[in-house]
């Protein structure tokens, strides 16, 4: 083992014993009683099935992981990266082609390998829950649909970063970077229009209180919005959900069904505050502003060790190749990017204190974003006495309570 392995070996299970530990002191933390301020939307039969629901998402959660580090770890070490490579360079001998159906292959056997846990959790533990809705048709579909776009979206991109690397000599890195954020940005815009409606239906709301509350809401804190829009959110989950799509002109505001039909319209118009705060302070575009930044640094250290020998030797390859050093660096990344996700999801809880303090001082009663939110974690069964520690690892928005007193404060 050289230095590679060992950096990338000590990453990943310090990664993974943080995770463990963090999962560990969650399930400590449940307490058997619901805290006094949620008693009455917490009934106590609802307290203690958000409380197994916690326990048995938490554990499945520890085998997946357990899983997917064992498989990487065994290929790792059996030599499976080298063998794989052997087989496509007698395939094909185009760098491009070679590239892409090698990635392609790891991509799709790991999707094989962990279709028995997709399955699981979709029809047996959300099922048992209350939460599932997805049909066998759906799930079948939505594997399909998504392995379409990988195809036409994910490859083309693939092989023009492939491609830069291979010919574009040491500004590869820029061009890349370059490329995708142009890449990123276009899909902001064309993904409400194209991609969102392959998976879900979207109609605009019917006129009525709930759509004349929203846009007198919009108007008063001058927020132009051309379409509302309701998802059948039902159609795969119990779970409700409201988001932004679109920029400019094209802004939407899309509700699930399954919100609509569990809150009030003055709670459902602090929803949409909270939403539309996240916009008002920016927040969308700090999140891909610091997004397009990371991708630079991605692709300036990956210029570095892309073709580094020793990075090859450490996963057991006779040859190096540009797509192999792509796979190989975003192992080599994992400490880093740990950090990065620790850093990310501290910046999501912070916005998500100035929304709902947006919100809070924006609708006329700031308690019926409250009682929205109550309703949403009891609805999702969320864990209210969730750790420090793995809030702080895992979690982009902030704990119920602590959220609520923030609220209040305003």
């Amino acid at each position: 083992m050289n230095t590679f392995s060992v950096i990338i070996l000590i990453a990943l299970l310090v990664e993974y014993g943080l995770g463990l530990v963090s999962d560990l002191l969650n399930l400590r933390a449940l307490q058997r009683e619901p805290p006094a301020v949620l008693e009455g939307v917490y009934e106590p039969e609802v307290y203690s099935k958000s409380q197994e629901y916690s326990r048995v998402t938490t554990r499945f959660g520890f085998a997946t992981g357990t899983f997917s580090l064992i498989v990487l770890l065994v290929f790792w070490f059996v030599g499976g990266f080298n063998h794989l490579d052997e087989i496509v360079r007698g395939w094909v001998s185009h760098t491009i082609a070679a590239g892409l159906i090698y990635i392609g292959i790891l991509i799709i056997g790991y999707l094989v390998l962990t279709l028995p846990f997709s399955i699981y959790s979709t029809f047996v533990l959300e099922g048992r829950f209350g939460f599932n809705k997805t049909t066998p048709r759906t799930f079948v579909m939505d594997r399909l649909k998504g392995l379409a776009l990988m195809v036409v979206l994910g490859g083309p991109m693939l092989s023009g970063v492939l491609a830069f690397f291979e010919y574009a000599g040491l500004l590869a890195w820029l061009y890349c970077w370059i490329a995708v954020a142009l890449f990123s940005l276009t899909l902001q815009f064309v993904a409400p229009t194209w991609i969102m409606p392959l998976f879900n239906k979207y109609t605009p709301l019917e006129p009525g209180e709930l759509r004349e509350a929203i846009l007198g809401y919009a108007r008063s804190v001058d927020f132009t919005v051309n379409n509302i829009l309701v998802m059948d959110g039902s159609k795969r989950s119990s779970k409700a959900n409201a988001f932004f799509t679109g920029f400019g002109r094209n802004k939407r505001i899309a509700l699930f069904d399954t919100l609509i039909e569990g809150q009030t319209v003055p709670e459902l118009v602090a929803v949409l505050a909270h939403e539309i705060g996240h916009y008002k302070k920016k927040h969308v575009l700090q999140s891909m502003v610091i997004g397009i930044l990371n991708t630079g640094v991605i692709f300036f250290l990956l210029s570095i060790f892309m073709e580094s020998t020793s990075m090859h030797d450490a996963f057991f390859m006779d040859e190096t190749s540009v797509y192999t050093g792509l796979l190989f660096f975003s192992l080599v990344y994992t400490p880093i990017n740990m950090f990065l996700s620790m850093a990310m999801s501290y910046v999501s809880r912070k916005h998500e204190y100035e929304s709902d303090r947006w919100a809070a001082e924006t609708i006329d009663e700031p308690q019926m974003l409250v009682e929205s939110l109550k309703k949403l974690s009891a609805e999702s069964l969320s864990n209210l006495t969730p750790h420090p520690l793995h809030v702080f690892l895992n979690d982009t928005h902030p704990p119920l309570l602590q959220r609520i007193e923030a609220i209040q404060r305003v």
